[in-house]
């Protein structure tokens, strides 16, 4: 399992959140021979959250890069750079396929109530400042959820503060965070 995307997994369940990691998507010969691609393995979505009660699943991509340049928005954007490094983000067609199938698999599975709305997003752990406002408005545009290094960090502060729970992101927190340090920092909700 990947190291971030199981610390992000832990900061979504610690918020309430449902989440399955890995989570395989099938799709026929038919979808395949539609997408262009016959002989395509089955897509997975990193994580799945669902806050239940909201109506809204989230599909999202874990992308950490920390000892690189980071994460690039010219590779999410159509004819960029590295189209296969974030496919759901630059194939519109293979996007609703999956969303739609996500949920319908969810369904079946009786893993969600009702019918919620399938909705990507990213996170990551490093991109550049320019990059990170290019980001920002991209997903924005796209209507997409965005989670940078913020948003990592602001929960697990949160987590410094709760109570012991044996899980990693938990113990690392109260290890860097104390809970007197951490509770003297402005937390947001």
């Amino acid at each position: 399992m990947d190291a971030f995307e199981q610390l992000v997994a832990e900061l979504l369940r610690a918020d309430g959140q449902w989440v399955h990691q890995g989570y395989k998507i099938d799709l026929g010969k038919e979808d395949k021979r539609a997408l262009g691609n016959p002989s395509m393995p089955r897509p997975e979505v990193d994580l799945v959250a669902d806050k239940l009660g909201t109506g809204e699943l989230l599909s999202l991509e874990c992308k950490s890069y920390f000892d690189s340049g980071g994460v690039h928005a010219r590779d999410l954007l159509p004819g960029g750079r590295n189209p296969q490094r974030y496919k759901m983000f630059v194939n519109a067609e293979l996007r609703a396929m999956v969303l739609e199938r996500l949920v319908g698999q969810l369904m079946g599975s009786g893993s969600v109530i009702d019918r919620p709305v399938a909705k990507l997003g990213l996170v990551y752990g490093h991109a550049t400042a320019v990059n990170a406002e290019m980001l920002k408005d991209h997903f924005s545009s796209n209507g997409w959820e965005l989670y940078g290094p913020d948003w990592s960090e602001l929960h697990l502060r949160k987590m410094a503060l709760r109570s012991y729970d044996n899980q990693v992101a938990s113990v690392v927190a109260k290890l860097l965070l104390p809970r007197g340090a951490a509770g003297r920092m402005e937390i947001a909700a």
